[in-house]
């Protein structure tokens, strides 16, 4: 499928010299080589396909001109920034000119992130930010830049995000009933063919996606990241509880995924034991829902370790902590695991404040050994308000009723 990211706006520089000044930074340096980090790219409006075969340096000071630092033979790497440019060959006179380049400077924001306790943000090599360090600068994460310059969406992002999850819950719904039509009518049908259907659905309707969605029976659903494969595809039967999380966008310049789990049941009346755990899973997500809804209301700041604190306590008090295996939610942007602030205190304690404009998923889930449930929803953070983007779950569907 084509890929449809395009460059950025035009890069506001005031406006991230005013986040710097207010987060007391003296500037923020963006470096790339080979493409390792896609975030500069897109924050600076780059063709990430443009050749980057030799190490580059853009630093935007919290005052004064921005600052440019390239290789002679990719001089023009940078020509479509604004700033004065400085040119390099040999690795003594890179060092000498980046010195230069971040001189006035001491405490400097990268893509860099502590104990790399966020992935998303750390980037930059270990080397690279030895070598700032050298200089005398003080490197600290440009975590919080990140989610507003990079994460945040704009009010055509947000409504391609909309028009994404109308087709996607479209989708979602005619898979469950294809999957019934089948069984009802004692045809096979296997995860990985229903799969392709969905597939060829997004296809029809122009949404995209980087990676196939999730279709799982018993005990399949009890993966989190189950993976249909050719050879070990199971099929869909009578009596089966049949989980589906599906994401994808608009195929257009800097859509944003809609992203969602739904599961159903081919029978008439689910069993006890499936809508016992769901019921626990939705009043987790619930959960935490209600308490974004509630902080975001009152402007109270709210970080994404709390809401996972929130979805998961409700679990353990259920009897099921060892079950919730993953973070209750990530952020969601141009890529379907964004750049934002993630809903996790267990895989890392993600400390970031939610901000507005911003949007991400609350999937608690409890996995057993016969079966997995996990239900999922997205939320968009406005100024003083959060908001379920789609349809919500409350049972699970009986496909054959």
């Amino acid at each position: 499928m084509p890929d449809a990211r395009a460059r950025a706006p035009a890069i506001n520089i005031a406006a991230i010299q005013a986040e710097l000044r207010a987060a007391k930074f003296d500037g923020w340096l963006f470096y790339d080589h080979h493409h390792r980090d896609p975030i500069a790219n897109h924050i600076l409006g780059l063709n990430g396909d443009a050749m980057a075969t030799r190490r580059w340096f853009y630093f935007i000071p919290s005052r004064g001109e921005p600052r440019k630092l390239v290789h002679r033979i990719e001089q023009a790497a940078l020509d479509s920034l604004p700033g004065r440019k400085q040119e390099y060959s040999g690795w003594e006179e890179l060092h000498k000119s980046l010195r230069k380049l971040l001189a006035g400077g001491s405490k400097i924001a990268m893509q860099y992130s502590p104990d790399n306790n966020i992935p998303y943000i750390g980037l930059v090599d270990a080397g690279t930010v030895e070598l700032v360090r050298k200089l005398k600068k003080k490197v600290v994460s440009s975590a919080d830049l990140v989610q507003k310059f990079e994460a945040a969406w704009t009010p055509e992002q947000f409504e391609s995000h909309l028009e994404a999850g109308r087709i996607i819950d479209r989708v979602t719904h005619g898979a469950f009933a294809r999957a019934a039509e089948f069984v009802r009518e004692g045809q096979p049908i296997s995860e990985i063919q229903l799969q392709e259907w969905i597939l060829v659905k997004f296809r029809e309707s122009r949404i995209i996606t980087a990676e196939p969605p999730i279709v799982a029976v018993q005990p399949n659903n009890g993966n989190p990241h189950y993976e249909p494969k050719l050879d070990s595809s199971r099929p869909i039967r009578a009596g089966d509880l049949l989980l589906l999380d599906i994401w994808g966008k608009l195929d257009q310049p800097r859509s944003v995924y809609y992203d969602i789990t739904w599961t159903g049941y081919l029978g008439a009346r689910v069993p006890d034991s499936y809508a016992k755990i769901f019921r626990i899973v939705r009043e987790a997500r619930d959960g935490a829902i209600d308490f974004v809804k509630d902080a975001v209301a009152r402007g109270h700041d709210v970080r994404g370790w709390e809401v996972d604190r929130v979805a998961r306590e409700l679990i353990r008090k259920a009897g099921y902590a060892k079950n919730f295996v993953h973070r209750t939610g990530h952020s969601i942007g141009q890529e379907v695991h964004g750049n934002g602030a993630n809903i996790d205190g267990l895989e890392t304690r993600d400390d970031r404040k939610i901000v507005p404009h911003t949007c991400f998923s609350i999937e608690p889930g409890i996995y057993l050994r016969e079966f997995g449930i996990r239900s999922e929803v997205d939320v968009y953070v406005s100024e003083r308000q959060a908001r379920v983007t789609g349809a919500i779950q409350e049972e699970i569907l009986p496909l054959l009723a």
